[in-house]
């Protein structure tokens, strides 16, 4: 399951928060994984997809829950694992 991805890898502080880290780095990297809340704007998706950067959606998952669940005190669209 992808949270649990994004929850091992803050745990070994290799998460990268929103979009414009997942842009940076994201452009022809294959290692790196690159996930995106339901509830994400479409402009975020427009966005990365222009630049050709692959990324997941976390299922149902909306950014409120995901903060939740990796007990975050800010919401984040997209997370991106190095």
């Amino acid at each position: 399951m992808s949270l649990k991805e994004i929850k091992d890898a803050m745990e070994k502080e290799k998460v990268l928060f929103g979009i414009r880290q997942a842009l940076k780095l994201g452009k022809g990297k294959k290692k790196l994984k690159i996930f995106v809340v339901n509830d994400a704007r479409e402009e975020t998706i427009c966005r990365l997809e222009k630049a050709k950067v692959k990324f997941e959606v976390l299922g149902r998952a909306g950014k409120g829950d995901v903060a939740k669940e990796l007990g975050l005190d800010f919401e984040s669209e997209v997370f991106t694992i190095k």
